[in-house]
Formats: structure tokens, C-alpha cells, sequence
């Protein structure tokens, strides 16, 4: 969240005048900042992801297939062809698991750069979590709905104007 440092609606400093003061929201991937008022082909794009994701993941199925029939034809042995569709699997469930829970809570950076091998190979589980995700809202809308609220509400009350002069305030005794 951006934060602006005018308290005076309409002046604000970094986009000119007549942008409000305050906290901005943060744009997502694919829907910019439609996902605030759910204006501007929100749902349409909603389904575009949906669908979109979900042909990738269609693709990337196809891709794995191939992977495995030329396993198959290369005679390499049961064991390694057992092994090569396990670690795909687990992988993908993986991947599935840390991407849909990536959509709730901001992920640690360094346990998300430890992870980039894990994710890159389960590649499918993360299109599959998207494309679920995408399916209620915009991946990751709750997560950043919610720190947006807080901004704007962290921002009114440090903006909000005493009542009355401070010093005449009776001391409690």
C-alpha cells in the first residue's frame, strides 16, 4: 500500500491534483485495481484466469505425457519411470498446497526462494490453485482486500482531527 502524506482530499502528491489522499490499493496480476470495486470486466477476467489457467494446465499435462512415453521408449526401467511420476505428483500437491495458501498470507521470502526448485517442477499443482482460486475470486483479492481496509483505516485515524484545544483537557487524577 501506498500511502500519501497530504491530508487534504484532492491534493494529493504523487498522481496531481484530484487524487484523494490515502492509501492506494495494490494491483494484482491480471486485474489491476478492478478487484476493489469489482468494476472494469472483473468478472470477465475472472474467467479468462479460470480458463486460461486451467488450458495450461490441460497443456501442461500433454507436455508430461510426452515426458513419460519417451521415458517409456528410452527402456529406462520401471523404477525411474516410478520415481520421475512420484516426484511429479508430489510436486504438484505441493506446489497446490503452497500457492493456494500463498492466496491468504504474505509467504517468507527466503522460504519462498528455497521453494522455486519445489514450485518450478510442480508447476501444474500451482496453474490447478490458481485457476480454483480464480473460479471465487481474484488470486490473492482477500489477502490484499484485507491490508487495504487496514491501510485506509489506520490512515483515517491518523488523519482524524482532535476535537478541542489539548491543553485545557482536565488531567485525570
Amino acid at each position: 500500500m501506498s500511502d500519501e502524506t497530504s491530508t487534504r482530499p484532492g491534493t494529493g502528491t504523487r498522481n496531481g491534483p484530484g487524487t484523494p489522499a490515502g492509501p492506494r490499493p495494490e494491483p494484482l496480476r491480471f486485474f489491476g485495481t478492478t478487484w476493489v470495486e469489482h468494476d472494469g470486466g472483473y468478472t470477465g477476467r475472472r474467467i479468462g484466469v479460470a480458463v486460461g489457467s486451467l488450458a495450461a494446465a490441460v497443456a501442461a499435462c500433454f507436455v508430461l505425457r510426452f515426458a513419460y512415453q519417451g521415458l517409456a521408449i528410452a527402456d529406462v526401467g520401471t523404477p525411474v519411470t516410478v520415481m520421475v511420476v512420484v516426484m511429479f505428483a508430489v510436486c504438484s500437491a505441493l506446489a497446490f498446497g503452497h500457492t493456494s495458501g500463498a492466496f491468504s498470507k504474505r509467504p517468507d521470502p527466503d522460504r519462498q526462494a528455497s521453494l522455486r526448485g519445489l514450485l518450478a517442477i510442480g508447476f501444474v499443482g500451482s496453474l490447478l490453485a490458481y485457476c480454483l482460486r480464480s473460479l471465487t475470486e481474484a488470486p490473492g483479492e482477500k489477502l490484499h482486500r484485507e491490508e487495504y481496509e487496514a491501510a485506509k483505516e489506520q490512515y483515517t485515524r491518523r488523519t482524524a482531527r482532535r476535537a478541542g484545544n489539548p491543553a485545557k483537557k482536565r488531567r485525570r487524577v
